[in-house]
């Protein structure tokens, strides 16, 4: 059996491999096609691959001397067709967060709902011409709160999001969307048209990202527009209590063997 020292030492070695492990998903190759039958623009020349959803991973950074969260998004391929300074511009990168109970349901305006209990406290839009936090309504039909705007970098094919919320284990939705100047927001939203310069799809009104952080057999997000989170979310009051708990079992614990070793006269 292993000496404490020996535990001590696995643990610190463990621990973190197995929580990098824990926070990275991954997603299913050559599927940004929305429902299967979203067509791409043709004009810019936009490839699949520069929307394709590949990974998302989340670490936890000191900015500041403040523990906050970075995302990071791993796209099949970094395309710029609007020749963006900061060197993409082919997609609309959003990632809700929810960090404790509550919050809203409404995915933005990517015409989806959250699946399951629940909602977001945080939106990001990440584009290749600025990016965009913003806090969850505080009362029901409020506006949304604009915070400080996340810092975004390009490292090979993925996005690098480096944001001003406070670090946690949080639960997150992620969604690829066609950029577009020309569209509010920024994204093109799906419709029937024929033209070279529209994402076709079967029916408008559908939903605009052409893909969506979810497992193969998850086809939810374009069937019945709801999207599932990943990761989890830890109310942090439940957690102290349950620590509470657990250090008066120990202390009870050791109580009881300082107990048992005593010599009896």
């Amino acid at each position: 059996m292993p000496g404490t020292g020996e535990v001590s030492i696995l643990a610190h070695v463990l621990l973190p491999l197995l929580t990098a492990a824990l926070m990275t998903f991954q997603d299913p190759v050559g599927d940004a096609r929305g429902d299967g039958g979203y067509i791409l623009p043709q004009r810019p020349a936009l490839t699949e691959p520069m929307l394709d959803l590949r990974s998302f991973s989340v670490q936890t950074v000191n900015q500041s001397g403040r523990r906050t969260m970075r995302l990071i998004v791993g796209l099949g391929e970094i395309g710029n067709p609007w020749q963006a300074p900061s060197g993409f511009s082919a997609n609309v990168t959003d990632i809700f967060v929810r960090t404790s109970v509550g919050g809203s349901r409404t995915l933005g305006d990517t015409g989806l709902q959250v699946r399951g209990p629940g909602g977001w406290q945080y939106h990001l839009r990440v584009t290749g011409f600025g990016s965009t936090l913003h806090a969850a309504p505080t009362e029901p039909g409020g506006p949304s709160v604009l915070l400080a705007a996340p810092t975004v970098r390009v490292e090979g094919t993925r996005l690098v999001i480096d944001t001003g919320i406070p670090a946690g284990r949080y639960a997150y939705w992620v969604t690829s969307s066609v950029y577009s100047p020309l569209s509010s927001g920024g994204v093109m939203q799906p419709s029937e048209s024929t033209s070279p310069l529209a994402l076709q799809a079967a029916r408008a009104g559908g939903p605009s990202p052409v893909d969506v952080l979810a497992s193969p057999e998850d086809s939810q997000a374009f069937t019945a527009g709801t999207l599932a989170p990943v990761g989890e979310t830890r109310d942090r009051q439940t957690l102290t209590l349950a620590g509470l708990g657990l250090a008066g079992l120990l202390l009870t614990i050791w109580a009881t063997v300082q107990v048992w070793r005593r010599p009896v006269v």
